[in-house]
């Protein structure tokens, strides 16, 4: 029989039983179920928290084997909601779940984000539409959102909260056409960058085609980060480094960086990086 104070009576030392209570009866909401997405479910559900909102149009196939946590021969054709809302209830079977398999549009974002204490991002990418509705969703409603790249082998991470700089006035994605969106989400994402040095094969990264590389450990990385932020907002707990500070640690290069973009990408740095990544992408 399950047992909720004995399945998760292992967190207790790090959070109190009076906390782990409190993470009981969070709700969170993920968008994205694939890569990150799934990792961040097992990893917060793990954690004790019991209700979700997911969203995720796809189904799994054999291409996502390498990194996302509900793919398997067995579960080849299935959808990613269905298959990560069956695991996350095999860990805690009194969770409730409420799937969006359709994904997330300005007509049910209100729904999805109902009641919820805290959104993380596992968007794809190259979602950028479906992110900006749901980023200043959030912002209107006060949610904190936390967003964590698998970036090569490591996981570059921000965290948006009510009343520090939103997500817009960090990206500045206004006046740009979607490739230069993309570019402008790729350097607020990462600005020091960790990663290209040791991208080994240029070709297997693609604006036009939507695609890049990816690895089991960066999406890992990414779980813990993110899920450790958010423990710490949603009990209140530990320092916040909210934009536009941001974290990233890159495993490979064993280097972890704080970075701080004042200005978002409208500062003098970000903006001679957005025209070199230009050139790069063009080429």
């Amino acid at each position: 029989m399950f047992d909720y104070q004995k399945a998760f009576s292992r967190n207790i030392g790090w959070v109190t039983e009076e906390e782990q209570q409190i993470l009981k009866n969070k709700k969170v909401a993920i968008a994205g179920a694939g890569g990150v997405g799934g990792i961040h479910l097992v990893t917060l559900a793990r954690l004790g928290i019991s209700n979700f909102n997911i969203s995720d149009f796809d189904d799994f196939e054999v291409h996502n084997f390498n990194r996302q946590s509900g793919a398997f021969m067995s579960t080849l054709g299935q959808q990613k909601v269905d298959v990560m809302e069956s695991i996350a209830k095999d860990i805690n079977p009194e969770s409730t779940i409420k799937s969006f398999p359709e994904g997330i549009f300005a007509h049910n974002v209100d729904e999805f984000l109902a009641g919820v204490d805290i959104y993380v991002d596992a968007l794809d990418f190259f979602a950028l539409e479906a992110r900006k509705i749901v980023f200043q969703k959030c912002y209107e409603k006060n949610i904190p959102v936390v967003t964590a790249a698998p970036l090569g082998m490591g996981c570059a991470f921000l965290c948006f909260m009510p009343g520090k700089m939103s997500y817009e006035q960090y990206f500045r994605f206004s006046g740009k056409s979607e490739d230069e969106q993309l570019i402008q989400f790729l350097i607020g994402l990462s600005p020091a960058m960790l990663q290209r040095p040791y991208l080994v094969d240029n070709s297997k990264v693609s604006f036009i085609e939507k695609r890049g590389p990816s690895t089991p450990m960066a999406v890992n990385l990414c779980a813990g980060i993110a899920g450790t932020y958010v423990l710490k907002i949603l009990l209140n707990r530990g320092p916040v480094l909210a934009a536009p500070y941001g974290l990233h640690f890159d495993a490979y290069r064993n280097k972890f960086i704080k970075t701080w973009r004042p200005f978002g990408n409208n500062g003098l740095g970000q903006r001679v990086m957005f025209h070199i990544a230009k050139k790069i992408v063009a080429k």
